[in-house]
């Protein structure tokens, strides 16, 4: 046994309970460097890209990835925050907040966020986790809808980080929120809230990320899921099925994908004579390069190029205020039965980080 294999623990460490945001992942600069690192990772997931990987491998690294790499990193610059990437900015922002709102409710738990892929890396956030004495682990994938390329990866990485652990933490997941009464909610206060300042428009466009048709074939419930949030999203705001449209973005590759596909029905709205258009996106919380970029701006220039004249997007719910209580109560469903509201001995918590730091550091 090496001493990275022993993992520091003592009799009587205070049980602590956390809660894990888990989202995509981002780049860590709008740089081809960067962006070739970050493709690399995330199109290298079984989960993500089902070829197989003798077919698949070559083409993404021989190709894919030196030819997208430049016109990714471009597209991440022209969105770019002072303060970083968009969704790694919002992703933190939502951490803070419900981390504040648990804690007014009353539960005494950690609230971290990790991504897929890029960083906070998963195993690194959980190690983190584990070292201050976590025994209770929520985990929360940031996607309302279930799709095995973003629910079940993100619990792939936790199960990695577990198979290697001796002393796990209890763990509990949350598979999705597609249907969630505050979740709708917060979507229909979101899009009301912006047609009070702007106006209504002629039709709002639901926009979700799209997926290869062959998942849904293969049992895949995302596009069900989806169909489902817009149905419900279109019932909170009084919709009828001539007042919004469904669609789905960011299709790559030549096979067919779920459809119908957002740039194509943008086109074909603005030549069937309608002058204004509004695009939400239920399948995203938080705004990233496929909301800023695919969307606001390249959405933006295809329909108003087909002779649209007015074209808003409805941003992603971020750390909006009434998604952070509409998650703070899905976050409450899943910590049923957990001893939440018992606060920990504080002097015994410290304790136990420094002999973890004192221990990790030892190790190397």
């Amino acid at each position: 046994m090496s001493r990275r294999d022993i993992e520091p623990y003592e009799h009587g460490t205070p049980a602590r309970t956390a809660v894990l945001l888990c989202n995509l992942g981002t780049p860590s600069a709008p740089t081809t460097a960067a962006v070739r690192r970050y493709l690399r990772e995330f199109l290298s997931d079984r989960r993500v890209v089902e070829v197989p990987r003798a077919v698949w491998l070559p083409l993404l690294h021989g190709i894919i990835v030196p030819l997208r790499s430049p016109k990714t990193a471009a597209k991440y610059a022209s969105i770019w925050q002072p303060e970083g990437s968009p969704l790694a900015v919002a992703t933190a922002a939502l951490e803070r907040a419900l981390q504040a709102e648990l804690q007014r409710r009353g539960h005494h738990v950690v609230v971290r966020h990790a991504m897929r892929y890029g960083a906070p890396a998963t195993p690194a956030v959980l190690e983190e986790l584990h070292a201050q004495g976590v025994t209770r682990l929520l985990g929360v994938p940031l996607y309302p809808q279930y799709s095995a390329a973003t629910s079940a990866t993100a619990l792939d990485a936790v199960a990695g980080w577990l198979r290697g652990k001796r002393r796990q933490p209890g763990l509990r997941w949350l598979r999705a929120f597609a249907d969630h009464a505050g979740y709708i909610d917060a979507l229909a206060d979101k899009v009301r809230a912006h047609w009070q300042a702007h106006g209504r428009p002629e039709r709002l466009l639901m926009s979700f990320h799209g997926m290869p048709r062959r998942t849904l074939l293969a049992g895949d419930p995302y596009h069900c899921e989806c169909r489902k949030t817009a149905r419900l999203l279109a019932e909170a705001l009084g919709l009828d099925d001539t007042q919004y449209v469904v669609s789905f973005q960011s299709r790559f590759g030549a096979e067919a994908w779920l459809q119908p596909y957002t740039e194509p029905t943008l086109r074909e709205l603005a030549r069937s004579g309608v002058r204004r258009v509004d695009v939400v996106c239920p399948g995203f919380v938080a705004d990233c390069l496929e909301t800023l970029e695919e969307i606001a701006i390249e959405g933006k220039r295809a329909f108003l190029s087909a002779g649209g004249s007015e074209f808003r997007y409805i941003a992603c719910l971020n750390a909006d205020p009434g998604w952070v209580g509409a998650l703070a109560g899905l976050v409450e469903q899943e910590l049923a039965g957990w001893p939440t509201r018992q606060a920990p001995d504080a002097a015994a918590l410290a304790a136990s980080a420094e002999r973890a730091r004192t221990l990790r550091e030892a190790q190397g």
